[in-house]
C-alpha cells in the first residue's frame, strides 16, 4: 500500500478563513470516524478504513500544530492565567491547611490517639442586612465568593486534616434576627419583605456550604477514628439577638432546625458545655416589647428561664451525660431498664427507684462555649496572634506585653442587638455553677484573643479563654482562620482518668493551635496585577499586527498575528503552487519509520515541494480555497467542507487603527475565554 504526502509548510501558510474550513472539514471527519468506530467496529481491519483513519489523523496533527503556533502572546498569557487561577482556587487553600497538621503541633507522647475537634466562629452569611447601602453587581459578588471561600476552606479541611467533631460557636447567619417570623412585628422596617421563607433559602445555603460537605465526606482510612459529628446549636447575636431583644418565635425557629442551644456533649473524654449566653443575657435587664410580663415572674423570663435553669441543674446533667456515654462504649442500652411494679394506691410501701446517675460520678475536664466572650477588665491585652491590632511596645521592657492594652483588647461596649462581652455577675454565675472549667472557647468578636481569667476559680488557678477568629473573609479580618483542638485523656470503664497528668495543669489534657486561612484580598489583588499585566501586552501585539506588512506579518510573534486578508489570491507561495502542479506526483512506500510528526517521508525522486498529487489524498487548493479531490471523496466521502468553499476573491488586508482595534478585541475574547472558562470549573467543582 502507498501514501502520497501533502505539503505540510503549504497548509500551515493558509489563512484564517482556510483553518476555519479546514476546522470543520476536521470536526466533520473525526466525528464520523469515531461514529463508524463505534458503529461498525469491523471495519476496523479494512484496508480503506485504515487509510482513511491514518489521513484523518494527519489532518488532526497538522491542525493542531497551526492552532499552537497560531499565537505564542496569546498561548504564554492563557497559560498563565491558567496556573495564576489553579493557585488562587486551589493550591493556596490546600497549602494553608496542610501547614496546619496535627503532628506537627500536637506533641502528645508516642502511641497516643487524640481526638481531634476544630472550632468554627462567626461565618455570618452575607445577606441583605451585611451590606445593605452596596449596589447589584457587587453585592451579589461579595455573597457568591464569601460562600465559595467558606465552602472551599471548609472542604479542604475536611479532606487534609479529617477532624472527628466540629463545633459552631453562633453567628451562623447575618441578618437570621431581622427575619421575621409573622408572630411578632418587624424591628427594622427595611427588611419587612424577609420572611420564613427567605429564612429557610438561607438555611439551605448553610447547609449546602458545611452541612452536605460534612455528610459527605469519605470516612477516614484509620479504624481508631470516631465517626464525625458536628454541632451547630449554638446561636449568636446575628441569629437570634442578645438579651430582651430576642424574640420568642425567632429562637424557636432557630431550634427547631438547629437544636438546642443549653446542651452537653461528651468528646474526647471531656464534657463540652453550650450556653444560650445571648439569652441568658436578658436576665438582669428591663422587659422586652417582645415579650409579655406575667405577674409574679421576674423580667424577660421567658427570655433567660430556659439557660438559667440548664445552669441550675449543671451538675446532674453532666453526671447523667457521662454515664449514658458510658454504657454506650460498654455495648449496653443509654438508660437501664427499670423495674415495672403494679401497686395500689394506698399502699404505704415506698420503693426505690433505680437511678441512672451513680451516687459519685467522676467529673471530667469541661469544657465551656459561649458565643459571647466573658467579662474582663477594659484594655485586658488579647496577646500577638490578634491581627487587627498587635500587642503595643512595652517602653521599659519590650519582652513583657503591657497590663492593659486598648488597642490590642476587646472593647467592653455593647449596642443595638450587641454586646462584646458579658455581664460580670453573668460571667461569674457561668463559671461557677458550671464547674471545673479548664477552658473556655467564645467567638463575636472576629479576631483571634487570648486570655486567662484569674479571677475565677479553677485548676490551675484561672481560666483560659480562647476568642475564635471569624473563617469569613467578609468580617473585617484580612487573614480568617479556626482554632485546632487535640484531646487526649484516657479514662476506664468507669469515666476515671488513666493519665496521671489529667489532674495537672502543667500538661493539660487539651492543645490548641489557631490555623490561619488564605488571604482572598491579596488574591483577588494578584488577578488584578495579571489584568494590568495581560492588556498592555495585548494592545502591544495589537499595534504590531495592525501596522504590519503582508511579508512581516507572519515573523511577527512566530504566526501570531492573523494573515487571513491577504490582497489576492495570487500570492507567492499560490503562484509556486500553480506552476509546480503540471509536475505530477509520486508516491513513497508508507513505514512507520519514514515519516516524521506523522506524515510520510517523500522519495528523493518525488515532486517537487508546491506540486499538488492528480490522485492522492491530499487536499489540493482552487483559486486559494481548498477542495477535496475525487480521490478524496472516495474515501472520506461527501464532508459540508464542500458547500462554505468557493472561489471568491479575498478582501484586502485591513491596516491601521481598524486592524488594530479588531485584533485587540478578538485577542481579549479568546485570552478572557478561556480563563473564565477555567475559573467557572474551579468555582464550580470545589
Amino acid at each position: 500500500m502507498t501514501y502520497t504526502p501533502y505539503d505540510s509548510q503549504q497548509y500551515l501558510r493558509k489563512s484564517h478563513d482556510e483553518a476555519a474550513g479546514s476546522a470543520q472539514f476536521l470536526y466533520d471527519g473525526l466525528s464520523q470516524e469515531v461514529q463508524r468506530l463505534i458503529t461498525q467496529p469491523h471495519t476496523v481491519l479494512d484496508g480503506k478504513a485504515r487509510e482513511r483513519s491514518f489521513f484523518i489523523l494527519n489532518v488532526s496533527f497538522q491542525q493542531l500544530r497551526y492552532f499552537l503556533r497560531l499565537s505564542r502572546a496569546k498561548l504564554g498569557l492563557v497559560l498563565i492565567w491558567v496556573l495564576v487561577l489553579w493557585w488562587g482556587e486551589r493550591r493556596v487553600f490546600e497549602n494553608s491547611i496542610k501547614s496546619c497538621q496535627w503532628d506537627s503541633w500536637e506533641a502528645w507522647p508516642s502511641g497516643v490517639i487524640p481526638h481531634h475537634v476544630v472550632l468554627l466562629a462567626d461565618p455570618q452569611l452575607v445577606d441583605p442586612h451585611t451590606y445593605p447601602g452596596r449596589p447589584w453587581p457587587f453585592s451579589t459578588f461579595t455573597v457568591r465568593h464569601t460562600d465559595l471561600y467558606m465552602r472551599r476552606a471548609f472542604s479542604s479541611l475536611q479532606q487534609i486534616l479529617e477532624p472527628e467533631t466540629a463545633f459552631f460557636l453562633g453567628d451562623l447567619f447575618d441578618g437570621g434576627r431581622e427575619w421575621a417570623t409573622g408572630k411578632e412585628n418587624q424591628a427594622d422596617l427595611h427588611f419587612k419583605s424577609y420572611d420564613t421563607r427567605y429564612w429557610l433559602k438561607e438555611y439551605a445555603r448553610f447547609g449546602r456550604i458545611f452541612l452536605d460537605r460534612w455528610t459527605t465526606r469519605q470516612p477516614t482510612d484509620n479504624p481508631s477514628r470516631q465517626r464525625g459529628k458536628i454541632i451547630a446549636s449554638l446561636p449568636g447575636n446575628h441569629d437570634l439577638g442578645i438579651g430582651n431583644g430576642i424574640p420568642l418565635s425567632v429562637r424557636s425557629r432557630f431550634e427547631t432546625f438547629f437544636g438546642k442551644g443549653n446542651r452537653i456533649d461528651i468528646v474526647g473524654n471531656h464534657t463540652f458545655v453550650s450556653v444560650d449566653s445571648v439569652s441568658l443575657s436578658a436576665k438582669g435587664q428591663p422587659q422586652s416589647d417582645n415579650t409579655r410580663h406575667i405577674p409574679g415572674q421576674q423580667p424577660n423570663q421567658e427570655i433567660w428561664e430556659e439557660a438559667d435553669d440548664f445552669l441550675s441543674h449543671i451538675s446532674e446533667r453532666k453526671a447523667t451525660t457521662l454515664t449514658r456515654e458510658l454504657r454506650t462504649r460498654a455495648g449496653k442500652l443509654e438508660n437501664p431498664l427499670q423495674n415495672h411494679t403494679v401497686l395500689d394506691i394506698d399502699d404505704p410501701i415506698v420503693r426505690d427507684v433505680a437511678q441512672s446517675i451513680p451516687s459519685e460520678s467522676p467529673e471530667l475536664p469541661t469544657i465551656l462555649l459561649t458565643h459571647v466572650p466573658l467579662y474582663r477588665s477594659p484594655g485586658t491585652p488579647c496577646g500577638f496572634l490578634r491581627e487587627r491590632w498587635p500587642p503595643s511596645t512595652n517602653t521599659y521592657d519590650p519582652a513583657e506585653p503591657l497590663a492593659t492594652d486598648e488597642r490590642n483588647a476587646i472593647s467592653v461596649t455593647a449596642g443595638y442587638q450587641y454586646q462584646n462581652v458579658l455581664q460580670p455577675d453573668l460571667s461569674k454565675e457561668l463559671i461557677e455553677k458550671v464547674g471545673h472549667v479548664q477552658h473556655v472557647f467564645s467567638g463575636d468578636d472576629h479576631d483571634y484573643c487570648e486570655i486567662v481569667h484569674h479571677g475565677y476559680t479553677s485548676k490551675g488557678g484561672g481560666v483560659r479563654e480562647i476568642t475564635v477568629k471569624s473563617m469569613s473573609w467578609a468580617m473585617g479580618v484580612r487573614k480568617p482562620g479556626f482554632l485546632m483542638v487535640s484531646l487526649w485523656n484516657p479514662i476506664d470503664e468507669n469515666g476515671v482518668s488513666l493519665s496521671a497528668s489529667a489532674s495537672s495543669s502543667a500538661q493539660p489534657t487539651l492543645k490548641t493551635h489557631l490555623c490561619l486561612l488564605p488571604d482572598q484580598l491579596t488574591i483577588f489583588m494578584r488577578y488584578g496585577f495579571l489584568l494590568a499585566l495581560t492588556l498592555p501586552i495585548l494592545v502591544v501585539r495589537a499595534f504590531i499586527c495592525g501596522y504590519s506588512d503582508n511579508r512581516n506579518r507572519d515573523s511577527v510573534d512566530g504566526r501570531s498575528c492573523p494573515s487571513d486578508k491577504y490582497e489576492s489570491s495570487t500570492s507567492e507561495y499560490e503562484t509556486r503552487d500553480h506552476a509546480g502542479s503540471d509536475t505530477g506526483a509520486s508516491s513513497s512506500n508508507f513505514s512507520t519509520e519514514s515519516y516524521q510528526y506523522g506524515l510520510a517521508a517523500r522519495s528523493s525522486a518525488g515532486r517537487p515541494r508546491r506540486a499538488s498529487p492528480t490522485n492522492s489524498y491530499g487536499i489540493p487548493e482552487r483559486g486559494g480555497i481548498y477542495t477535496m479531490t475525487p480521490a478524496s471523496k472516495k474515501i472520506l466521502g461527501p464532508s459540508i467542507h464542500e458547500t462554505v468553499n468557493d472561489a471568491r476573491p479575498r478582501p484586502k488586508m485591513e491596516k491601521g487603527m481598524r486592524a488594530v482595534w479588531r485584533e485587540l478585541k478578538q485577542s481579549t475574547m479568546h485570552v478572557a475565554s478561556i480563563s473564565l472558562l477555567w475559573y467557572a470549573w474551579l468555582a464550580c467543582t470545589s
